[in-house]
């Protein structure tokens, strides 16, 4: 099969001349859509779109610009142009574009920056972030419901898989929700194009994640336009907002896979000749990831392991990019810095990081990097060792590559603490010992602040598993809380959770990303205005939102000293000092009533007498030992 595939490409390549010398000169779309003057690396990579352009030649006399050079693809219908852009100004370049007897001139926009790229900032652990799903968060437009054009689909809020109808417009009417609860970042799902078709099985793209059109948001969220105004308006509440990315894989009905630029965009792109390109890998040679990311890492992985982490297709509908073709990677490179520059972005989550290839991934980050220095990345390191995600975060001595990653996510956290909610916390490994354990291994991490953690998000059940949750359970969602928004860390929220929103993925992962309440026409719950919410509800959104707007701007727990104490008798005590404050969260990790021996925690507590209970605003005495009730959770400052 290898061979008919290099055979068919050679082909594919021969017929290049033998278009041009018989189409008329197409240019159907030029990637990026637009660029900018004033990047340190001056170079910029066209990717040219139309009916057997290969063999055009380009040129321009623009000031300040030249082509650098022309590279032609093996299908007819692509052509690189790399331009330097080191001594241009902001105005419209004519790119002049021969073929044979016939020429054609396209206008292409350099664009003035916002600002120097050391002047952006990215999130920090001075932040939390809110993760949610456009398309489960809210509907602000239902004009943008039903668009034509983007596969065939519908919307249908009872089928979990299926789109829903919530947009950008919906996000930005509820900017002030998010500002109140003491929210300073976002993180979208991403928003780009996903045409791909509703399935036969019921499933659709809702997700984001099967890119088919890397410049354009997609229509059933809105537009690029309302897309900046978005962050603009975002901006101006003090939020930052987190950009979504995918470099692993596209979506299946994106342009590349009907006509592969080259034989190599793809990784094992054999399977698509076999099936026709239709999708089924059905009785073809389909390459499946293991989604066993420990061989990237792994000093004595084998060949084969290594090959099935990291060239199988993570599904079917998602064509796994190859990022050692480095025009593959340079165009998203490229997409990355746009979105930065058009839209003004914060940070960056990348998804299935380790999925992708290691050094081309590091490029990329040393081009962030460099350009922003003072930027943000996040990548989604899935694997539950503090060693194996420690050596993805930017500066790890004992990595084999510096990946240039600035913030890892904390899996060690996640499965530490779904094993412990469960648990009564006893002398030496169940319960909250999980979680000191994992931050004993901090030593690992070059900046343990710049790890993410999270309780919950869009691809675990979430904390609540089921609706039938208990009084226990919700105590026991504050004492994660707790922990995670006053621990050493960059902490995330999964939307709904200050509702307590519950759900697991047993059916679907559908199930754990159901519509936020109040976001839609007819709901008869509203957690924008407490609307018909149980008392628990309301209880819990105030909680949470008393202990985030405590955190918002909080020095003693963004730069403070972090001290934890070994679980005893049940109970956990981590503590935060700075600037002659104490901070100091108590959760009893057991069913039964404790006591809490001032004198075992007198380092921290010192003189102190009385402390701030911050989630209720209580004053509590902390000079004599303390009773705490079953599943009791306090963050004391003082």
């Amino acid at each position: 099969m290898k061979k008919l595939l290099l055979t068919a490409f050679a082909a594919f390549a021969m017929a290049c001349s033998a278009h041009a010398a018989s189409q008329d000169l197409n240019i159907d779309r030029i990637d990026p859509t637009d660029w900018f003057v004033g990047l340190k690396d001056p170079s910029v990579q066209l990717m040219v779109y139309g009916k057997g352009i290969c063999e055009a030649g380009v040129t321009t006399d623009y000031p300040g610009v030249r082509v650098d050079s022309i590279v032609r693809l093996d299908s007819p219908n692509y052509l690189l142009v790399y331009l330097n852009t080191a001594g241009a100004q902001p105005g419209t370049m004519e790119l002049r574009f021969t073929l044979g007897n016939k020429s054609k001139t396209v206008n292409y926009r350099l664009k003035a920056r916002d600002m120097d790229g050391d002047k952006r900032v990215g999130f920090s652990n001075a932040d939390v972030l809110y993760m949610l799903m456009p398309d489960r968060f809210a509907d602000g437009d239902e004009r943008n419901n039903q668009i034509k054009g983007v596969g065939k689909y519908k919307n249908d809020r009872n089928k979990p898989s299926l789109r829903h109808g919530g947009d950008l417009a919906g996000l930005s009417q509820h900017l002030d929700y998010f500002d109140e609860m003491g929210v300073t970042a976002l993180w979208f799902t991403p928003v780009l194009e996903n045409a791909g078709p509703d399935n036969e099985r019921g499933f659709s793209t809702y997700h984001g994640y099967a890119t088919t059109d890397y410049y354009r948001v997609d229509p059933r969220f809105g537009t690029n336009d309302e897309y900046r105004e978005l962050v603009d308006k975002a901006h101006a509440r003090g939020i930052k907002i987190v950009m979504d990315m995918i470099f692993n894989h596209c979506g299946f009905e994106h342009p590349w896979v009907d006509d592969q630029p080259a034989h190599d965009w793809f990784n094992r792109p054999e399977w698509l000749d076999e099936s026709g390109g239709n999708g089924n890998p059905r009785g073809t040679s389909y390459f499946q990831t293991s989604y066993k990311l420990t061989p990237v890492r792994d000093p004595y992985a084998s060949k084969v392991d290594l090959a099935e982490t990291v060239e199988g297709w993570f599904v079917p509908g998602m064509p796994d990019l190859n990022q050692h073709n480095p025009h593959v990677m340079n165009y998203l490179i490229q997409n990355s810095i746009w979105w930065i520059e058009t839209v003004g972005i914060d940070g960056i989550r990348m998804d299935t990081y380790p999925y992708a290839y290691e050094e081309p991934m590091a490029r990329w980050m040393k081009r962030l990097d460099t350009e922003y220095p003072h930027f943000n990345v996040v990548g989604e390191t899935w694997v539950t060792e503090p060693g194996y995600t420690a050596a993805w975060q930017k500066g790890a001595t004992f990595a084999r590559v510096d990946s240039y990653l600035p913030t890892v996510m904390d899996f060690t956290f996640y499965d530490r603490l779904n094993s412990a909610k469960t648990e009564e916390t006893d002398a030496w490994w169940k319960g909250y010992n999980r979680v000191y354990n994992g931050l004993v291994y901090d030593y690992l991490y070059p900046n343990p602040a710049g790890v993410m953690a999270f309780i919950e998000n869009h691809d675990t059940d979430r904390f609540l598993n089921n609706e039938n949750y208990t009084e226990k359970d919700v105590k026991t969602l504050k004492q994660a809380l707790a922990l995670l928004l006053t621990m050493n860390r960059t902490p995330q929220l999964y939307y709904g959770t200050e509702v307590l929103m519950a759900g697991n993925k047993q059916v679907t992962d559908g199930n754990v990303r159901k519509d936020f309440p109040g976001g839609f026409k007819g709901d008869k719950k509203n957690a924008f205005t407490g609307h018909g919410l149980t008392a628990a509800e309301k209880d819990m959104q105030k909680w949470l939102k008393n202990v985030l707007n405590w955190r918002k701007g909080n020095k003693l727990i963004t730069e403070g000293k972090q001290t934890q104490f070994i679980p005893h008798d049940g109970i956990y005590v981590l503590a935060r000092q700075y600037g002659g404050k104490t901070a100091m969260t108590i959760v009893n990790g057991t069913d039964k009533q404790v006591t809490l021996p001032v004198k075992r925690y007198a380092e921290v507590i010192g003189n102190a007498a009385t402390a701030v209970d911050i989630t209720t605003g209580h004053r509590v005495t902390i000079a004599h030992d303390m009773r705490l009730d079953p599943r009791a959770t306090l963050i004391l400052e003082f």
